[in-house]
């Protein structure tokens, strides 16, 4: 939104788009979008820590759209891909799995026998603030690989002889992203959320006692 509103009869002026006061969700956003930019790998360590320190203290929309002029419109979350509504996946004694840039959808239906189903939202581009997964594991396995920003909620699932072990977020100051609600119930099968694994030392990093390389930041 740009330049001056029209003045009303009675004579008032209002003030730019660029010129108006920006409030803490406004401020919230550009801090998201910039920390995802920097994910992405558009914005440096020093870049991100100088736009970060003047987006926290931004008064007016100007300021906060001179940080976030050279990015794209939202890299993690984007409303260009249409979400399904929903999503079936059986497992019975094979495998299922998402990953890569898949679309989230607003909710999920996930049935596991002795199979294994594995959800990856490394790089999944999200649409949407919430995700319900309706989950009935038996003994097989659900496996959620979460990223910063994803928060997994899992107090709706009843445990028989199974388990549910969700690890807490790398970082939990990032901006929400997406809250995945999980419900259902767990037969002697397990529901597991984590972060995805540091990659592994090769061969000759292992030889030469090198440290461990580090994981790339994710792709939101």
């Amino acid at each position: 939104m740009s330049g001056e509103v029209a003045p009303r009869e009675s004579g008032d002026e209002r003030l730019p788009a660029r010129e108006l006061r920006a409030s803490h969700e406004d401020r919230d956003r550009a801090v998201e979008l910039l920390r995802l930019a920097a994910g992405d790998g558009r914005l440096s360590a020093d870049e991100l820590d100088q736009r970060l320190e003047v987006a926290l203290t931004a008064r007016t929309y100007g300021e906060l759209a001179a940080l976030t002029r050279d990015l794209p419109a939202a890299p993690g979350r984007t409303t260009a891909a249409e979400p399904k509504d929903l999503i079936r996946i059986e497992a019975r004694s094979g495998s299922a799995r998402r990953d890569g840039r898949w679309v989230v959808p607003k909710r999920m239906e996930i049935r596991v026998s002795s199979g294994s189903v594995r959800l990856d939202f490394a790089e999944a581009v999200i649409t949407q603030a919430t995700l319900q997964i309706d989950a009935e594991v038996n003994s097989g396995s659900l496996t959620l690989i979460t990223r910063p920003g994803i928060v997994v909620d899992t107090d709706d699932i009843s445990v028989g002889s199974g388990s549910v072990r969700i690890r807490p977020p790398e970082d939990p100051g990032a901006p929400a992203l997406l809250n995945i609600q999980v419900s259902g119930r767990v037969g002697s099968g397990s529901v597991t959320a984590r972060p995805p694994r540091p990659p592994r030392r090769t061969f000759w990093q292992w030889l030469l006692r090198r440290p461990k390389p580090r994981p790339p930041l994710p792709s939101r």
